[in-house]
């Protein structure tokens, strides 16, 4: 990254917020268990506070999930802006080979708009129908789901909608959503190193899979909050940002709810006229023009709602429109709590008198929906090498105690992809160790509890957010020959 496109940093009452109101949030979400990742508040375009939580660092990209469809919606406006289509265009025009022999009349009045705006006319997500498909053939999966309503008379957030959106795009520009923005979005904005989960047929999954830094994410808000400019260079027509960012179609009524404010182009409408794009789990680039503030936020929470009431309760007000006496005292204080952020490793003991007895013994388990054939445990000083097999390999984890352990794993992947991971575990009773796997680069943390007993040991895992249930079924193991 270039000297010149660096972001500045400012003391928050230099930009008119106190440094107390940002503490205040920072230890409320600590208290009220919320799990962030990383935070990052920009007022005036300047950075006032930032922080991560150990073992997550800054120069890590996160998995985004869902806020990566306003990047697939920016890609569309920047097609847009080269003439390559509009939004009235029909999405049938698209894929004339993948279109239903008979499409209905509601597929026919498809738009790109209806895509953008979550206003497809569909009654369900086609995101499940388009992944199962034995083909490897999306587009055509999303054409063959009956459209009950006329597009654009009915909300319904619908992955497939943003991954036909990025099969225009490639359609349109022979490019890849990654390919195609890197030019035009992401070398400007100096985000570098993104990445982008594609389907089988090598189109960026759109709706989601886009993983990059914390840091990347504010800038893409600030480009937002700046109408498309970029250190004085237009990146995005203004009119795009407009018509993006506002209400394109009602959502919801509840006037407490940041998901019933209304939906843009990609975009969630907030209170207090703000906007977001937010993923999964508490991902969050929450845009505020009338306080020309961006927040970016990434996180493992499942309750994402209250994160952004804290917001709106301890930064938006605190938001004044000139700045503040300079406060050295509450500036010392958030500076020394954003050093010292950090998720604890379990807490327990190093050691236990069972230990000598169960370490090296490998315990085999049943035929189980896991996959997981055996596991065993080797107790050492300071740190415990966790070995798991699920029949097809060997998965070793080298767990810390009091400390994090940085290393990398393909356990519970379906590709044998290696994710990034730090670990630790202590013994959480005298016959049971607890080992906690962080999974450095998404919202994703498994906690394992091994309880031994005789010759047997009862394995469980417990997920910290997840689509489906969080607690896996105990599993129970038998002590055999090593």
């Amino acid at each position: 990254m270039s000297v010149s496109n660096a972001l500045v940093r400012s003391t928050p009452e230099a930009q008119g917020i106190p440094s107390s109101a940002i503490l205040a949030f920072i230890e409320e979400t600590e208290r009220q268990k919320l799990e962030l990742h990383s935070l990052m508040l920009l007022r005036h375009g300047r950075v006032i506070a930032e922080g991560w939580w150990a073992p997550y660092t800054p120069e890590r990209p996160h998995m985004l999930y869902s806020l990566s469809k306003s990047f697939t919606s920016t890609a569309v406006g920047l097609a847009v802006a080269e003439g390559r289509l509009t939004v009235d265009d029909p999405v049938l025009a698209f894929f004339p080979e993948d279109a239903p022999k008979r499409p209905s009349a509601n597929l026919k009045a498809l738009r790109v708009r209806h895509l953008l705006s979550m206003a497809t006319g569909h009654d369900k997500d086609t995101t499940g129908f388009m992944r199962r498909s034995k083909d490897g053939n999306w587009a055509r999966a999303f054409l063959a789901r009956p459209v009950t309503h006329v597009p654009g008379t009915h909300f319904l957030y619908n992955t497939g909608a943003t991954y036909m959106l990025s099969a225009i795009v490639q359609r349109q520009t022979g490019q890849t959503l990654l390919e195609y923005l890197e030019p035009r979005l992401f070398e400007p904005l100096s985000i570098e190193g993104a990445t982008w989960e594609s389907c089988p047929r090598g189109i960026n999954t759109g709706g989601y899979g886009l993983s990059i830094k914390t840091e990347d994410v504010a800038r893409f808000g600030q480009l937002y909050l700046r109408q498309g400019m970029w250190r004085g260079q237009r990146i995005l027509p203004e009119t795009w940002i407009a018509e993006a960012t506002a209400l394109q179609v009602s959502n919801g009524s509840e006037p407490e709810s940041d998901w019933e404010q209304g939906y843009g182009y990609q975009f969630w409408r907030c209170r207090h006229n703000a906007y977001r794009a937010d993923g999964a789990f508490g991902q969050f680039g929450i845009v505020m023009p009338d306080q020309d503030a961006v927040i970016a936020i990434t996180a493992g929470v499942n309750n994402m709602q209250k994160v952004l009431d804290l917001a709106w309760q301890h930064l938006l007000p605190a938001m004044d429109r000139y700045p503040l006496l300079d406060d050295p005292e509450s500036q010392a204080m958030l500076s020394a709590k954003v050093r010292q952020l950090a998720l604890l490793p379990p807490g327990g003991t190093e050691t236990s008198p069972r230990a000598a007895q169960v370490s090296g013994r490998v315990f085999r388990f049943d035929p189980n929906r896991q996959g997981i054939t055996s596991v065993r445990l080797d107790f050492g000083n300071s740190e415990t090498v966790v070995s798991t097999n699920d029949g097809q390999r060997e998965h070793r984890l080298v767990c810390g105690y009091g400390a994090w352990r940085m290393g990398a794993t393909a356990l519970g992947a379906t590709n044998a992809q290696l994710s990034a991971v730090a670990t630790a575990g202590a013994w959480t009773s005298p016959d049971t160790y607890t080992a906690q796997i962080r999974f450095i680069e998404t919202p994703h943390c498994t906690t394992l509890t091994y309880r031994f007993a005789d010759a047997t040991l009862t394995y469980q895992a417990q997920h910290n957010v997840a689509f489906g249930p969080t607690r896996g079924p105990r599993l129970v193991g038998r002590a055999g020959p090593a």
